[in-house]
């Protein structure tokens, strides 16, 4: 069972639906029983980082998913500001991520350029290393981004591939079972739907 963490922020609906729709048993749940039971884990994410933490905090999931990421190996997909919460600390906010990951996430720096921050609609990936969340995943694929903040990894090994706005930054991650998309892989279409697909076939 794929549990989807509902900690009040995230896109619960849609991320249910493409579960749905590739025939996997999906929940949306914070409750901490669920969790401890789930083979696999969703944190989704819209909003604010210290938000983001917050709302794991007042809810007391951060031991549970401590628990099953870190110590039980229970795979993870982090989309969008869940990705964000893996890493150490945000210029966001104030508050701590969980530091699952090696990284620090930052603004995009746009001053000076013709671009637009949030980073809005649809880009492409540029692979950097095989990864589970991408087999059989056409080269043409494109996936649909909406932030101003991104990941920096202080581990390059942890990046699976990047996309360029203004300039490369971080798009998937991996470290062992923790995964990460800057994207909305729920608004990607059928190149979203792959992704879910993979992840819900990772052994």
């Amino acid at each position: 069972m794929i549990v989807i963490i509902d900690y009040k922020t995230g896109n619960l609906g849609s991320i249910l639906n493409m579960f749905k729709k590739i025939g996997a048993e999906a929940i949306a749940s914070s409750d901490i029983s669920d969790i401890e039971r789930a083979d696999k884990i969703i944190l989704p994410g819209v909003g604010s980082f210290d938000n983001g933490m917050n709302n794991l905090k007042e809810m007391d999931l951060i031991p549970v998913l401590n628990e099953k990421v870190l110590v039980k190996k229970t795979p993870i997909l982090g989309i969008c500001l869940g990705m964000q919460l893996f890493s150490q600390k945000s210029e966001e906010g104030k508050l701590a991520g969980l530091d699952w990951i090696d990284a620090e996430t930052i603004k995009f720096n746009g001053e000076n350029t013709k671009f637009k921050i949030p980073h809005m609609g649809w880009n492409t990936i540029n692979v950097k290393k095989e990864g589970p969340l991408l087999i059989n995943m056409c080269q043409e694929a494109r996936f649909y981004f909406v932030h101003s903040y991104h990941l920096i990894c202080k581990n390059q090994e942890n990046i699976i591939a990047n996309t360029n706005y203004i300039y490369e930054f971080p798009s998937i991650i991996q470290k062992e079972n923790i995964f990460g998309v800057q994207f909305h892989p729920e608004k990607s279409h059928k190149f979203g739907i792959k992704l879910f697909n993979n992840f819900v076939n990772l052994c």
